[in-house]
C-alpha cells in the first residue's frame, strides 16, 4: 500500500511499550479495564491522543514498513530498544532533539532490520495533515460533554517538532487542560504526569474518566483511583463512554454539515409542505442540514417531530438538459422497493417550484455507514474483500431486475445504449466547456468510431460507486443504494467499468479517491480485474474483450460530469464546497481516459482485417534482407495497421500494446514496481548519496535489485557475451548476470584524448606466463563500490603493431595487489556513491595469460563492439530521466504559485511542457529504430542510427532537465530532488562514450556517402 493512503492513523503514543512489552503482546487479545469501586459524579474526561482522538500509530507503522520493504517489527522494537534510555524515551521526554533523535532512531532501526530504514519519512508521515486527523466520532463527543458542563483533557505522551512546538494536530480550544510529555519532562505511565492532569483540572482522581489505548497506561490510572476505558475503536468506546456519562455523546447525523449559503432553502414553505404530506399537527422546530457528498443534487437531512427524512433536489439556476433528473430518481427507487434491490423507502416526489424553488423526493433517512475513502482505511484485509463482494453483488442484484415486472419497461431505450450515451456526454460537456481541453477533443473523435456491440440490456445505475452504498454498521450489508440520478435502461458493463474508477486514480485524487497507487493485494481490495471476473461469474457470464473501451468510455463520462460542476461552481449553483476544484480535474480525467482508448485501439487494430493498406500505420516492417538496399540505403515499408503485431519477428512496435502478451504482461509489472517500490524510495536513495554511509551500497538498492541493468555492468556483460571464452564466462559473466558482483571499465586516461581508442598508453606486457599491466587511468565508472569484483581492462601489448591492432583487453580481478585508486572523482560535485568515478593506477598488476579476452591486438573491436549496446543503453537512461525530469515539473508547477496565479497557468511554462513532450517522443522513436536494427541486422548495419541517438539524446534530455529546474527554482539544484544529478549524468554522456563531435561527424559522413 502506497505511503498517501496508509490507514488514517498517527502520533506516536509508545512510550509505555519500552518498559511494558508484555501488555503490547496482550492489546489485541481481549479489553482490559481497571475501575474504582467509588460512586463519584464524574467532572472530567482525560483522553490520550494517538489510538485514541486521532488513528493509532500501530498500524501506520506495519502499513509503512511494509511499503517501504523494512522488516515487520522494526518500528516497535526500536522503541523498545535500551528501554528509558532508547532515544524513543529521551524525544518524548524532551531531552533530545528532532535531529538528534532521527539519527539516533534510524541508527538503531537500520542494526535492528540489518537494513537503511527512512525514519524520517516514518516521522513525515506520522505527522502530515493527511494522517493526523481527529476521528469525528470523537469530535462530536467532546463537544458534546462540554455542552453538559464537563471538562475535557488530553494527557499525552507527546514530542516536539523541528521548528520547537510539540505536535498536536488538534483544537486546543476543544480542550480545558493539555498535558505534553515533551513539555513536562515526564512520561505515561508515571503516576506523576497523571497528577499534573489531575492538579491543573482541579479534580481527584474519582472525578475523572481516563481514555487510553494501552494497558500499561490504564493499569496506572486506575491505581490512582480514575476509572478508566480502553480505547480499541473510538465507536465502541464512545458508546462506554455514554454509558458511564449518563448522556449521549453521538446527537449529530453523520456526513451533515449546515446548509450552505448557496443552497439555502425556505424552510417555512417545507415544513408547512412536511406537516400536510406526514399529517404532523406537532409545532417544534423543523431542523435542516446539508449532506456533504452529492456533487450534483442538493440533499438534506431534515427532522421533522419524530420523523427523520432525506430530501434530494435539483440545485437552482438554469440546468443542462435531462439533467439532475430527481423525478427519475424517484421512479426507479420506488420501482425497486420489491425486487430485491435495496433502496430506501421513497415517499413523495414534489414538482411544484413554489414549494422550495425545484422539484424534489423525499425517502426516508436509513443510519449506515456510507464509505468515502475506496482504500477502507482503518478495516481489517477480510473485511474490505467482504465489502467489495457485497458490492460486487449488489450490482449484480440490479442488472437481474425483471425490468418489464417492475413497470420500468418504458424508462429507457432498448439498444443502442452505449452510442446514445457518448452522445448525450459530448453534449453535456460542450454545454459546459469552458475552454479547450485536447484529451477531450481526441475522445469526442475516437469513442463514436469504437462503439461496442451491446450484448445484454438491463437496468443500469450509472454511477455505481461505494461511496454511493449505505453499509449496515456491523455487518458486510449494503442497507441501500443511492444517488440513482443516472440510472436508466443500458448496458450493464458500463456500470460494472465505472464503479472500477478507483483502481485507476489515484489516492490524493479530490472530490473522487482512488486507490491506483496502492498495495491492493496488502489491503484486500480485489484489483480491476479480479472484481471484474467475480462479476461474470456471480452474472455466469463469459468475459468481455473490449475491457479498455468501457473504461475509456467512464473515464470521459466523469470528466464531462467534473465540467460540469465546475460550470455550476462558476455561478454558485454546484452543491459540494469542493465543486470548484474540478476546473482542474477534468483534463486528468480526460488523458486517463485517453490511455484506456489507446490501449482499446490497439486491442481493435490486432483483430482488423488487412485488405489495403491504410495511410498511417503502428509498426514498421524491417527484415534482416531489406535493411539495407543493392545501392548501400536503408528501406522500410509500411505495413497496414490490420497486420498482426506478433505475426513476424521483424515488426517494430512502438507502444507496449504492440508486445506479446508476456512481454506485455512484464511492461505492467515494470510500470507497478517502478510507481509502488522505487519511487517512494527516491528521496531516501538522494539521502544515503549524501550521508556518511555512501560509499557503501544501500540496502534499498540491494533489494530492489531485480533489474540488473547499470552501467558499465550491462557492457561487460555484453562483452563477455560476445568475446568471453566458456571459462571466462563461467568465472566472470555468471555473477554478473545473477546480480552477485559488479565490475568496471579501465579506459580512460588523464594524459591523452580517450575518445580515439587508439591513443591509449597504459601497458600491457607479456611476463612468466603472465601479464604485467601499468598505466594511469581515470573516470573508471563503479570501480569505487566495495561490490565490484571485475575490472575489464584496455591497454597496449602491441606498440608498433598497425594503429588498430596494438590494443588489447584483460579480466583482472580487483583484488589483484598493485591496484592503487588515488581518489574518487566527482561530475559537477556529485559522487555518485558508492560506484563512483575513480582515478586509479595499475602498478605492475599480473594476471594470468588466461584472462586476456578474444587475444592480443583486439582490444580495439572488443571496445567498438561493446560500445553499440553500452550507448544505446545510456540513451534509454537518458529518455527514462527526461521522463521522470517531465512529471516532476509537471507535479511542481501544478503545485505552486507565482505573481497571482498557478505556475500550470503561465504561457512559458506550458510551451516547456509541450517542448519537453515533442522532443523526448522524437528521441524515443529514434532510439527505438536503432534497437530494432541492432536486433534485426547487427550492430554494424545499425551503425548510423547508434551514432543520431547518442547524439540526439544527451542533449534532448539536457534540454527537458533544464527546463525542469528551472520550474523548481533554487530546489531543483539542491539533493532534495534528482533534478541535479539527471542534469550531471546527461551532460557527462555528451562525452562519454563518444562526443557529440564524433557522433556528428559520424552521421555526416555516413550522410554523404549515401547521398552521393
Amino acid at each position: 500500500m502506497c505511503i498517501r493512503r496508509l490507514f488514517q492513523f498517527s502520533h506516536l503514543q509508545w512510550a509505555q511499550r519500552a518498559t511494558f512489552l508484555k501488555h503490547i503482546q496482550h492489546k489485541h487479545q481481549g479489553t482490559h479495564r481497571w475501575t474504582h469501586s467509588g460512586g463519584s459524579t464524574y467532572r472530567a474526561v482525560i483522553f490520550d491522543m494517538g489510538g485514541v482522538l486521532i488513528p493509532s500509530p500501530g498500524r501506520v507503522a506495519a502499513e509503512w514498513e511494509l511499503q517501504n520493504h523494512i522488516p515487520s517489527g522494526t518500528i516497535l522494537k526500536a522503541f523498545i530498544e535500551a528501554g528509558e534510555n532508547g532515544p524513543w524515551m529521551r524525544f518524548i521526554r524532551g531531552e533530545i532533539t528532532t535531529e538528534d533523535f532521527l539519527k539516533e532512531f534510524g541508527r538503531l532501526c537500520s542494526e535492528i532490520s540489518k537494513t537503511s530504514v527512512p525514519v524520517d519519512s516514518f516521522f513525515s508521515l506520522l505527522t502530515s495533515d493527511r494522517v493526523a486527523k481527529q476521528f469525528p466520532v470523537m469530535t462530536e463527543a467532546i463537544t458534546q460533554i462540554r455542552a453538559k458542563g464537563l471538562q475535557t483533557a488530553v494527557l499525552s505522551n507527546n514530542f516536539c517538532l523541528p521548528s520547537g512546538k510539540s505536535f498536536f494536530p488538534l483544537d486546543r480550544k476543544q480542550f480545558d487542560v493539555v498535558v505534553e510529555s515533551c513539555l513536562e519532562g515526564i512520561c505515561k505511565p508515571d503516576p506523576r504526569i497523571y497528577k499534573l492532569c489531575l492538579e491543573q483540572l482541579g479534580l481527584q482522581p474519582s472525578e475523572s474518566i481516563f481514555l487510553d489505548d494501552l494497558g500499561p497506561n490504564l493499569k496506572t490510572a486506575a491505581s490512582l483511583g480514575i476509572h478508566t476505558i480502553k480505547v480499541n475503536d473510538p465507536e465502541t468506546a464512545v458508546k462506554e463512554l455514554e454509558s458511564l456519562l449518563g448522556f449521549t455523546l453521538r446527537v449529530g447525523i453523520p456526513n451533515t454539515r449546515p446548509v450552505r449559503k448557496t443552497m439555502e432553502i425556505a424552510k417555512d414553505a417545507l415544513e408547512k409542505y412536511l406537516k400536510d404530506l406526514l399529517g404532523i399537527q406537532t409545532t417544534g422546530p423543523l431542523e435542516l442540514l446539508q449532506f456533504d457528498h452529492g456533487q450534483s443534487n442538493p440533499t438534506y437531512y431534515i427532522r421533522l417531530a419524530n420523523h427523520q427524512l432525506v430530501l434530494r433536489k435539483k440545485p437552482p439556476g438554469t440546468l443542462l438538459p435531462s439533467a439532475h433528473a430527481v423525478e427519475r430518481e424517484f421512479r426507479i427507487m420506488k420501482a425497486l422497493a420489491n425486487t430485491g434491490v435495496p433502496v430506501p423507502n421513497v415517499l413523495d416526489l414534489c414538482e411544484d417550484t413554489r414549494v422550495i424553488g425545484t422539484p424534489f423526493y423525499l425517502m426516508e433517512y436509513c443510519p449506515g455507514l456510507t464509505y468515502k475513502d475506496p482504500s477502507l482505511p482503518g478495516i481489517e484485509p477480510s473485511r474490505r474483500q467482504a465489502i467489495y463482494t457485497a458490492m460486487n453483488r449488489v450490482l449484480c442484484k440490479i442488472h437481474s431486475v425483471d425490468f418489464k415486472a417492475a413497470g420500468l419497461e418504458d424508462y429507457g431505450k432498448q439498444g443502442d445504449y452505449i452510442p446514445r450515451q457518448v452522445q448525450t456526454w459530448i453534449k453535456q460537456y460542450r454545454a459546459s466547456e469552458t475552454s479547450i481541453i485536447p484529451a477531450m477533443e481526441r475522445l469526442i473523435e475516437w469513442l463514436p468510431l469504437h462503439l461496442p456491440s451491446q450484448q445484454r440490456t438491463t437496468v443500469v445505475h450509472g454511477d455505481f460507486r461505494l461511496d454511493n452504498l449505505l453499509f449496515h454498521p456491523e455487518k458486510t450489508e449494503v442497507l441501500a443504494v443511492l444517488d440513482w440520478e443516472l440510472s436508466t435502461l443500458g448496458d450493464p458493463l458500463a456500470d460494472v467499468a465505472y464503479s472500477c474508477l478507483a483502481h485507476y486514480l489515484p489516492s490524493s485524487f479530490p472530490m473522487l479517491r482512488g486507490f491506483g497507487d496502492c498495495d491492493l493485494t496488502h489491503l484486500g481490495i480485489p484489483t480491476a480485474e479480479e472484481y471484474f471476473r467475480m462479476y461474470c461469474l456471480h452474472m455466469g457470464i463469459p468475459p468481455i474483450e473490449n475491457w479498455n473501451f468501457y473504461m475509456a468510455f467512464s473515464f470521459f463520462r466523469m470528466a464531462a460530469i467534473l465540467q460540469g460542476v465546475y460550470k455550476r461552481s462558476l455561478t454558485g449553483q454546484a452543491s459540494s464546497a469542493t465543486a470548484e476544484q474540478s476546473g482542474n480535474l477534468t483534463e486528468f480525467m480526460s488523458n486517463l481516459a485517453w490511455d484506456f482508448a489507446v490501449k482499446e485501439g490497439f486491442q481493435v487494430f490486432k483483430k482488423m482485417p488487412a485488405p489495403k493498406l491504410l495511410k498511417r500505420s503502428y509498426h514498421t516492417w524491417a527484415t534482416p534482407q531489406s535493411l539495407l538496399s543493392p545501392t548501400g540505403t536503408r528501406s522500410y515499408s509500411s505495413i497496414p495497421e490490420g497486420f498482426p503485431a506478433h505475426a513476424s519477428k521483424g515488426a517494430l512496435v512502438i507502444s507496449p500494446e504492440g508486445l506479446s502478451p508476456p512481454a506485455r504482461e512484464l511492461y505492467h509489472r515494470l510500470r507497478r514496481f517502478m510507481e509502488q517500490r522505487v519511487y517512494p524510495v527516491e528521496q531516501e536513495l538522494q539521502r544515503h548519496q549524501a550521508s556518511g554511509d555512501r560509499w557503501s551500497p544501500s540496502p534499498l538498492i540491494e533489494d530492489l535489485k531485480i533489474f540488473n541493468c547499470s552501467a558499465p555492468d550491462t557492457g561487460n556483460m555484453e562483452l563477455l557475451v560476445r568475446y568471453g571464452t566458456e571459462e571466462q564466462k563461467a568465472r566472470w559473466l555468471l555473477p554478473l548476470l545473477e546480480g552477485k558482483a559488479r565490475s568496471c571499465f579501465a579506459m580512460t586516461e588523464p594524459q591523452v584524448a580517450s575518445s580515439d581508442a587508439t591513443n591509449i598508453e597504459s601497458s600491457i606486457r607479456e611476463e612468466d606466463g603472465f601479464y604485467v599491466i601499468n598505466g594511469h587511468k581515470w573516470w573508471i565508472t563503479g570501480i569505487l563500490d566495495p561490490r565490484c569484483q571485475l575490472c575489464v581492462f584496455m591497454g597496449k601489448t602491441d606498440p608498433h603493431a598497425p594503429r588498430h591492432r596494438q590494443q588489447s583487453v584483460l579480466l583482472v580481478p580487483m583484488d589483484t595487489p598493485g591496484i592503487k585508486i588515488i581518489r574518487p572523482l566527482t561530475v559537477y560535485g556529485l559522487e555518485d556513491a558508492p560506484g563512483g568515478h575513480g582515478e586509479v593506477r595499475f602498478e605492475h598488476v599480473r594476471v594470468p595469460k588466461e584472462n586476456m579476452v578474444l587475444g592480443p591486438g583486439r582490444g580495439f573491436e572488443i571496445a567498438q563492439g561493446r560500445l553499440g549496446p553500452g550507448r544505446i543503453h545510456h540513451c534509454m537512461r537518458l529518455i527514462g530521466s527526461s521522463e521522470r525530469a517531465l512529471a516532476l515539473l509537471k507535479a511542481r508547477v501544478r503545485s505552486r504559485v507565482a505573481f497571482g496565479k498557478p505556475l500550470v497557468e503561465q504561457g512559458t511554462v506550458l510551451a516547456d511542457i509541450a517542448q519537453s513532450r515533442v522532443e523526448i517522443e522524437q528521441a524515443r522513436l529514434l532510439v527505438l529504430r536503432a534497437a530494432h536494427l541492432m536486433d534485426m541486422a547487427g550492430n554494424k548495419a545499425a551503425a548510423l542510427d547508434i551514432a543520431m541517438i547518442k547524439m540526439v539524446a544527451p542533449t534532448m534530455a539536457c534540454r527537458v532537465v533544464d527546463r525542469a529546474i528551472q520550474a523548481f527554482g533554487a530546489a531543483g539544484l539542491s539533493s532534495d530532488y534528482p533534478l541535479a544529478q539527471f542534469f550531471a549524468s546527461a551532460r557527462a554522456l555528451r562525452f562519454a562514450d563518444g562526443p557529440d563531435e564524433v557522433h556528428r561527424a559520424t552521421v555526416a559522413k555516413m550522410e554523404l556517402k549515401h547521398r552521393a
